[in-house]
Parts: C-alpha cells; structure tokens; sequence
C-alpha cells in the first residue's frame, strides 16, 4: 500500500475532475479494441438515437467498470427492452422482453459481474429523485458492432441503460433524455 501526501491527493482529485466528458468515470484499464464495420442496411435500430458502428472506427472495449460503492457514478442512458425496441434480443436476465413503462436496467459488463445482479433491484437517484429498477441485461462493454449487438458499439464501462420508465420516474424531461449523471446502489 502506497502513502500519499495531501498535495498528491489533491492532485490526483485535479486530473479525474478534468477528464473530458467522453472519458468521464472509466477508471479501468481498457481490455481490447474491436474494429467497426459499416452495418447491413436496416440493421442498425436508431430508436433512441442509438449510435451504429462506422467502418474503421476503432472501438475500446472494457471487462471492468468503476468500483460498486453506496454511491457509484454512473451515465444513465436510455434504451428500449420490448420486442423490436433498441435493446436488440430478449433480456439476458430472463429472456424475456419488458414493456417500456416497467423500470428496468442493463448495467455494464463490469457491474453486471457475469449475471449476479439479475432480477435484483437497484437504487438510482439522479435530477433530485430516486427510483427502484430491476436489472433485467447487460449493456455489453466487452463486444458490439455486429449482428448480436445491432451494429451498435460496445457500451461503455459507467452505464445504467434504463426503460423510459426511469427516466419518467426521475423527473427528467423527455426532450432530456439519452445522457444523465446519476448515482446508483444495490439496493
């Protein structure tokens, strides 16, 4: 175990503060890199302005995410569980679909810990409100840009991917939706 001094603390709390938003709360080594490729037309399902992989784009894939506290950040996206919905296939969890109007979640690679969390509630807070949502999927960190996924990227390692339900739930406009700063527990 290292000792640090208070001015190297500080310093420390100074370079993750200025990370630039893309990068914010990724504090695990990248695991790989896959290559995206130009989807299939009609392939890549933009509900929720969902991203497609771009040829040659290269995309950093994670097996990590940010350490799981009473409080961990998170970016709060948004995503579609029912048939034909963004979220792609049946849920991971249950391999079922859920209706948008249920507060549901996909966490990422890291946090999903190969399914430990499924069907168990968390905690979210986020815009001055709290809401209960059941982790049904993984929003996949590790793999993307392929049939499986939709031709979307891989997801990155600080994601809760939640039902329009959350995101009613929290209080957030609908005009907001697709982006939030949140917290999260196991509840």
């Amino acid at each position: 175990m290292r000792n640090f001094t208070l001015g190297g603390l500080l310093l420390v709390l100074v370079l993750v503060a200025s990370y630039p938003s893309d990068a914010r709360l990724q504090l695990c080594k990248p695991s790989d890199k896959i290559k995206g490729t130009t989807p299939p037309p009609g392939e890549c399902n933009k509900e929720n302005d969902s991203d497609c992989c771009k040829a040659g784009e290269t995309y950093t894939t994670y097996k990590c995410s940010p350490p799981v506290s009473g409080s961990t950040k998170a970016v709060l996206t948004i995503n579609s569980f029912q048939k034909g919905g963004d979220g792609g296939g049946p849920s991971e969890c249950d391999n079922k679909y859920h209706s948008d109007d249920t507060p549901v979640v996909a966490l990422s690679t890291g946090w999903y810990t190969g399914g430990s969390r499924c069907l168990k509630n968390i905690i979210i807070s986020g815009n001055g409100q709290s809401v209960t949502a059941m982790v049904v999927d993984e929003c996949e960190s590790t793999m993307g840009c392929d049939d499986d996924h939709e031709y979307q990227p891989r997801c990155p390692n600080n994601i809760v991917d939640a039902s329009k339900a959350v995101w009613k739930a929290l209080g957030v406009d609908e005009g907001d939706w697709g982006d939030l700063d949140i917290t999260w527990s196991d509840a």
